[in-house]
């Protein structure tokens, strides 16, 4: 069975190609694709060769993981399902996660046209989805989702996101929503322009880190980049019996002092990954609006311009935030 997908072929090499993908099975769900959300951290440490798999770093020795089918994220309309797949039907709208691919790196997909998925990758939208795209990124929403449901907080407590990216949007819209003061700290004014009020935002290149809260008692800190440095500047700052959320990516440089932490009891969470019970509380969120994702897509490329759409994010651009792929045009032939 062929179809096409967003390749990665070698370090900062992004393709677009026909791919090869198993026959689906009595398990299997097929998907037409229509919007793929790109994971710009996720996907750009991989396109970077900076990991092999998962959280674990490329080291000397290792393969290179090329080529591989980019992604893990994207909503469409069942095409077919098999005869052991009882909960969804053709033409319901879904989300998909990892879809599978045959003869590159990694057996499994994300950004390819169709999905060949088990049906434990699969969740039915609800029947008012209207708007695919809004669930197109939700394992990345449930990132945030999780981040910002780890810690205790108590309402009015100030909570600081380091990172303007997706992720920390979307924990600070969590904590937001949970009571939280929330501050989100980024690069960006064109990031930081898109959080909504009460949600205060600092820019670091102007404030640093520790200036911008001098005074206050800060309850929670959740890194969403790997911005150590600026963890260590906020830690001074925390409270006794405060919490600290680590999200971004650290390849080896993620040493934490337990001893420091210890002094201010302060609770360390690593989150990691997705569960299906979070992935349903985030499908939630976004159906009942408050954890909003539709507000955070700035750029949308069709599919087969996946190399610009790259570009963009590689450039590093003010505006840039949530990129989406639309597969709606994407021939198969």
């Amino acid at each position: 069975m062929k179809g096409k997908a967003v390749v990665f072929t070698d370090r900062n090499r992004v393709s677009f190609q026909t791919v090869e993908m198993p026959e689906p099975g009595d398990d299997d769900v097929v998907v037409e694709v229509r919007h793929s959300w790109i994971s710009a951290g996720t996907e750009g440490s991989f396109l970077r060769g900076e990991r092999i798999a998962g959280e674990r770093p490329y080291g000397k020795g290792d393969p290179w993981p090329f080529p591989h089918a980019a992604g893990y994220q994207k909503a469409g309309i069942v095409r077919e399902v098999g005869r052991n797949v009882r909960d969804l039907r053709k033409g319901d709208r879904v989300f998909v996660a990892m879809s599978r691919v045959s003869g590159l790196f990694f057996a499994e997909a994300g950004h390819i046209q169709p999905s060949v998925s088990g049906a434990d990758q699969v969740w039915k939208l609800p029947d008012e989805a209207d708007d695919l795209s809004a669930y197109a990124g939700l394992v990345l929403a449930q990132v945030g989702y999780n981040c910002g449901m780890r810690p205790a907080v108590a309402p009015g407590e100030l909570a600081v996101v380091i990172g303007d990216g997706l992720v920390g949007h979307w924990v600070a819209q969590t904590l937001a929503h949970r009571g939280a003061a929330v501050a989100l700290l980024g690069r960006h004014d064109g990031r930081l322009g898109l959080a909504e009020a009460p949600i205060r935002t600092v820019n670091v290149r102007r404030t640093p880190a520790d200036s911008a809260f001098r005074g206050e008692a800060i309850a929670v800190v959740v890194d969403t980049v790997g911005a150590m440095d600026q963890v260590r500047e906020l830690q001074q700052l925390m409270k006794r019996d405060s919490h600290l959320v680590s999200a971004g990516y650290l390849g080896t440089e993620g040493i934490v002092d337990i001893q420091k932490l210890r002094e201010q009891e302060i609770t360390l969470h690593t989150p990691s990954g997705w569960t299906k019970r979070r992935m349903d509380a985030t499908l939630e969120a976004i159906r009942d609006g408050w954890l909003k994702t539709a507000p955070l897509i700035t750029h949308r490329f069709p599919a087969d311009e996946a190399e610009k759409a790259w570009e963009l994010i590689r450039g590093g651009s003010e505006a840039c935030l949530g990129v989406l792929l639309d597969w709606e045009d994407v021939s198969i032939d």
